[in-house]
């Protein structure tokens, strides 16, 4: 007879089967305490939560007992509410009124809320709907000098705890036309973040964003987000040394509402393990004084919060906790778009079922910076930074599984030993760069007029390869004053001779004008939102510009708008998650406009492989010479036109629009030749665009 088998309950709760943390009396009781607002019912939420089975590490840690002390004596909730943030959730994943409802809780707690890497709309940025940290992803969606300004903190995603190592995916049902506005991409389209930032291949591309971000808002913290595995903390280190302000360590108890299945069981590791592996590390290498130190990932009680503290952090990330409190009914159906209950879905209809209210969540957050207040007590704890780092007040528990038994936790209390060591907790407000960046400062004083009054401003300067982010620091305060809207077009015009370094033009907004005579290094135009960047050869080059590089790696990443004219070629990765930029240059390397959503770029000599890999959006020209160019293309999400037949006229035209100002601004002498074998060059020319696009609609955005 055929036997029924039983699911199991691995990935979903089944009554009876595997212990889930997010169980039905856990999410109802949860719920409960916080619509009830009585700290007895959040009570029998904690006592559901730290009475469970053994589910992670910390429940095999147990607190050592102290000499009491009363209760008055602990510092107060609003003390230690400012130490938690909601994580990393973006508008797109959440609805815009769950989004919504967590930043104006964390602000009115004296917490944070975190965008995530989909934007926010800019008419939250002045009012308690705001979001004090924006995330800084490798997809760099809706990342713009505005966005980055109105920060308290600005966090770099090196990856995610639930599933390390591969990017995220939003997909086109939840791509609404708001979410396709602030991410400036098309409606209806999915949009993928690439699994590596595409400007960090080492500790020092990693400091360079570090620095970029520093001089567009220096008011910011810039905050680094780690995996927990085994080596994160020699990587911390790092970090420390690039000079962020604050290192987050993300276990993979974490974002587990749309991660692929097989990431939810089988990748990421506990925080304990790489936050006790970052404490010790960076105790030891004499640098925990200049940083920060945060744990994400399944957060729940005051215990959890405590039994981190123990183990290094000053602050903590609750992701999922507050989505519960708002009605999430945890069925993990995320990456649908049919959540119930409104808090996960784009859906207009589903949206309208959404209940939750800020008041709900600072009713969680007060009841779980009470109960840690409580555990101080028993402690003989009075200030929470009297906490952190005391691995000594905790003891490993009693194994109840043989594999329990098997487990070493001894290295999880390692910090309690050290000797000769660095402070339990950072002692300085900030990690500042050794470089001051002083021609960037001298630039905003001597713009000036223009800042504060609209007098169009004619500057000059000589640059060299160490002066870097050049123009960072000019548009983070043109965005502050006047948003991405900027100024009167060239109201600012920087001529500069030389060799610019690392990220010029990062960050450029409208009415800015930079001039280079000369060439740049890598990251020209990141993240750009306007202006022009115009680069040519010094006078009486002794090389052919059109076959020389003048630009570096991974130009245009992430830029949203504005020009960008180079005589001369680019390196790889050119226009990579370009999203609105216009740029004309005479040759790039491999992958280049690689997940380009808006723009247009006009390639006038030979690229490398693999062209405009997972392009969703956006146009591309290229002048094929040799005839290799559709050997050379990724096909899989674009399609391939000749411009040369009277269908393709409008594109002709505006391709001659485009070559006739490269060459005016820059003096390209392969610009004017084109133009003067104009029949024969057309001939030459493929045109780019998305299969999903539709050319009569894609030229009449072009133009």
């Amino acid at each position: 007879p055929h036997r029924r088998m039983s699911a199991g309950g691995q990935l979903k709760y089944i009554y009876g089967g595997e212990y889930h943390a997010y169980n039905p009396d856990v999410v109802a009781s949860l719920q409960a305490a916080t619509r009830s607002g009585r700290q007895e019912d959040y009570r029998s939420f904690a006592e559901l939560v730290n009475g469970r089975p053994v589910t992670n590490l910390r429940d095999l840690l147990n607190l050592r007992g102290g000499k009491a002390i009363p209760l008055h004596e602990v510092e107060p909730v609003e003390a230690i509410t400012p130490r938690f943030d909601t994580a990393a959730m973006s508008l797109g994943a959440l609805s815009p009124e769950a989004h919504e409802a967590l930043a104006i809780a964390m602000n009115t707690i004296g917490g944070r809320s975190n965008s995530g890497e989909g934007g926010e709309d800019p008419a939250r940025y002045h009012n308690n709907k705001v979001s004090k940290i924006k995330q800084i992803a490798s997809g760099r969606f809706g990342v713009t000098p505005e966005y980055a300004v109105n920060a308290e903190e600005l966090q770099i995603k090196i990856a995610q705890g639930a599933k390390p190592g591969e990017g995220g995916q939003l997909p086109g049902h939840k791509v609404s036309g708001i979410i396709a506005r602030l991410r400036y991409a098309k409606e209806g389209v999915a949009l993928i973040s690439p699994p590596p930032h595409h400007d960090i291949y080492s500790i020092e591309d990693l400091a360079q964003l570090i620095f970029d971000l520093k001089q567009v808002n220096p008011g910011a913290y810039v905050s680094v987000k780690l995996v927990s595995e085994a080596g994160v903390g020699t990587v911390a280190a790092g970090v420390a040394k690039a000079y962020a302000d604050r290192i987050t360590i993300a276990g993979y108890d974490g974002g587990t509402g749309a991660s692929p299945l097989t990431s939810v069981k089988y990748a990421g590791s506990p925080w304990e393990l790489g936050l006790a592996e970052t404490q010790v590390t960076l105790r030891k290498n004499f640098l925990r004084h200049r940083v920060r130190l945060q744990a994400d990932g399944g957060f729940k009680t005051g215990l959890d919060v405590v039994k981190g503290a123990l183990l290094g952090a000053e602050s903590f990330g609750f992701g999922t906790a507050p989505m519960i409190v708002l009605g999430c009914k945890y069925l993990r159906i995320c990456h649908l778009n049919n959540c119930a209950t409104g808090v996960a879905t784009q859906d207009e209809t589903l949206r309208k079922h959404f209940k939750g209210l800020p008041e709900l969540v600072i009713n969680y957050f007060r009841f779980v910076a009470e109960e840690v207040r409580e555990i101080m007590a028993e402690l003989g704890i009075r200030r929470f930074d009297d906490l952190v780092g005391r691995s000594d007040l905790l003891e490993i528990g009693k194994a109840i599984t043989e594999k329990q038994a098997a487990l070493d936790l001894r290295p999880l209390l390692g910090n309690a030993t050290l000797e000769n060591a660095d402070h339990n907790i950072h002692q300085q407000d900030r990690n500042p760069p050794f470089d001051r960046g002083e021609l960037a400062e001298q630039i905003v004083a001597d713009a000036r007029p223009a800042l504060e009054e609209k007098i169009p401003t004619r500057l000059h300067y000589h640059i060299q390869n160490t002066h870097r982010s050049i123009a960072a620091r000019l548009g983070g305060e043109i965005a502050k004053r006047y948003g991405n809207a900027g100024l009167p077009d060239d109201c600012i015009h920087v001529e500069l001779h030389g060799t610019a370094g690392q990220s010029f033009g990062a960050f450029s907004v409208q009415g800015m004008t930079l001039c280079l005579h000369g060439d740049a290094n890598d990251y020209v135009g990141k993240a750009m939102n306007g202006g022009r960047i115009i680069i040519a050869p010094p006078e009486n080059a002794p090389y052919v510009a059109a076959e020389s590089a003048i630009i570096g790696n991974t130009c245009l990443y992430g830029a949203t708008g504005g020009m960008l004219h180079a005589a001369g070629r680019a390196g790889e990765r050119f226009a990579v998650r370009n999203s609105g930029a216009i740029a004309v240059i005479e040759g790039a390397g491999d992958h280049a406009c690689e997940y380009m959503t808006g723009g247009q770029v006009i390639i006038l000599g030979r690229v490398g492989v693999n062209f405009g890999a997972g392009m969703t959006g956006g146009l591309a020209f290229v002048r094929d010479a040799d005839g290799q160019f559709p050997n050379r293309v990724n096909g899989e999400l674009v399609n391939v036109h000749r411009i040369d037949t009277e269908s393709m006229r409008g594109y002709e035209v505006l391709l001659k629009r485009h070559i006739k100002r490269h060459a005016e601004w820059t003096g390209s002498l392969l610009a004017q030749d084109l133009l003067h074998n104009w029949s024969r060059f057309v001939a030459q020319v493929w045109l780019v665009v998305p299969k999903a696009a539709k050319l009569d609609v894609l030229l009449e955005e072009a133009s």
